[in-house]
């Protein structure tokens, strides 16, 4: 379903495009991500383990930028994770200023065990795209999210 709005052809399509954009990307964030209820992880979680695993230690400001949260809102998920026994919080040796959020042995195994089937879930996700679509899909994307707008 596209808008209801009676505006110009060009917000017409743009409020259209919009929608189907939301939608889409509600319905396969769902779909992809369902199966971190079985761990008991948010998706904000599994996105802060996600990127200390593969980019290693980080301060919480890094890590807000890299999984498009708010400071607060990452205090918050890190502060979960470190009770859940999954993260560290750990001062900077040479500048006790600087905290890190590092994976303990626990952390880096969960994500160990969750990565392969998290990795099947947007591949059969995605699979509904051709690889052409995928590459135009991800092109796209860029484009919008690297929009210049003046």
């Amino acid at each position: 379903m596209g808008t209801h709005f009676e505006g110009t052809p060009e917000e017409t399509l743009a409020l259209d495009g919009y929608i189907k954009l939301s939608r889409a990307y509600e319905t396969v964030t769902t779909r992809i991500n369902a199966h971190l209820h079985d761990y008991d992880l948010t998706i904000s979680q599994f996105g802060v383990l996600e990127a200390i695993y593969h980019l290693g230690p980080m301060q919480p400001t890094q890590l807000a930028e890299k999984i498009l949260k708010s400071g607060g809102n990452l205090t918050l998920v890190v502060s979960n994770l470190v009770k859940q026994g999954l993260v560290t919080r750990q001062q900077r040796a040479n500048d006790r200023r600087c905290i890190d959020v590092h994976l303990t042995p626990t952390g880096q195994a969960l994500v160990e065990n969750i990565m392969p089937a998290h990795v099947a879930g947007v591949v059969e996700t995605m699979s509904v795209l051709t690889q052409m679509e995928q590459e135009q899909l991800a092109q796209l994307c860029r484009k919008l999210g690297l929009g210049n707008l003046s």
